[in-house]
């Protein structure tokens, strides 16, 4: 009884237990084609999702792009140049990250990219000419701070320029406040920083103006620019095209403008001011 001989199914099942035994894996079963396709899409999407979240991060805290629109920067930008402006730069509100991250106060002399104080989704670009506290005044088209005048070699002047009083006498008398383009709130809050022929600058305030003197409508015209208004600093060039304000305005039509961006795109090559690209912007 003991010499039994091993049945047909005991034979067939000792060699699988053997070789598991053994240490002999089985042959892989293969995915099937629905699953790897499924797990590619996820990775994609996946790799997407970053992507836009960080550029979402870049855009918000660190870069973002602009496109100069008008002449109120000629001749240290002109139309049609597109920037670079860093938004993490300025810092100053006493937060205490900023004593670890390269943030630093705003100077007299730096160009900002701002929102404009009275119109939504308007950003304008200017350069600071007062900070807070300081007293500013406008005499014959020179400009004197705190009660000394300022040397700018950047400021250009347009003698093609309409007449207005407030490019020649800042603060106005009050005679010229009537002949000049003043946005209506200015003109009636403006009193109350005017100090003799001065103004000066309020707390977390900046007076902006453009080096364009007589094109720019600038803080003369409109006020103060609020720290917490200002995106950051544009530090570089990186496409220059030759354009028109009419290119950028608001009041041509969808067809007109994007006649304009093929006909651009048609004369590339020609209208690209190359001597301007990766220029830094001082």
């Amino acid at each position: 009884m003991s010499d039994q001989l091993p049945t047909e199914s005991q034979e067939q099942a000792a060699p699988i237990e053997n070789a598991a035994t053994q240490g002999h894996a089985q042959p892989p079963v293969a995915k099937p084609e629905k699953d790897r396709e499924q797990a590619t899409l996820s990775e994609y999407l996946e790799s997407l999702l970053v992507t836009v979240i960080l550029a979402l991060f870049g855009t918000t805290f660190v870069v973002q792009a602009f496109k100069i629109p008008s002449a109120s920067m000629e001749g240290t930008l002109l139309i049609g140049d597109h920037l670079l402006v860093n938004k993490f730069i300025f810092g100053g509100k006493g937060a205490w990250y900023e004593k670890i991250l390269p943030y630093r106060e705003l100077k007299r002399g730096d160009i900002i990219v701002f929102k404009f104080p009275y119109q939504e989704h308007q950003h304008f670009v200017k350069r600071v000419i007062g900070l807070p506290g300081d007293r500013v005044k406008v005499v014959d088209q020179e400009v004197y701070v705190n009660g000394k005048l300022l040397g700018e070699p950047y400021v250009v002047h347009d003698p093609a320029a309409r007449y207005d009083p407030l490019n020649y006498n800042f603060p106005p008398r009050p005679s010229q406040m009537i002949a000049s383009g003043l946005q209506p709130e200015w003109a009636h809050e403006m009193k109350r920083f005017m100090r003799g022929d001065e103004i000066v600058v309020p707390p977390g305030k900046y007076f902006a103006m453009g080096d364009n003197r007589d094109q720019s409508w600038d803080s003369r015209f409109w006020g103060f620019v609020d720290h917490d208004a200002i995106m950051g600093r544009p530090f570089l060039i990186y496409w220059s095209v030759q354009a028109k304000s009419s290119d950028y305005s608001g009041d041509s039509t969808f067809w007109s403008r994007l006649v304009g961006v093929f006909d651009t795109l048609a004369h590339l090559p020609t209208r690209t001011r190359w001597s301007r690209m990766l220029r830094t912007v001082h």
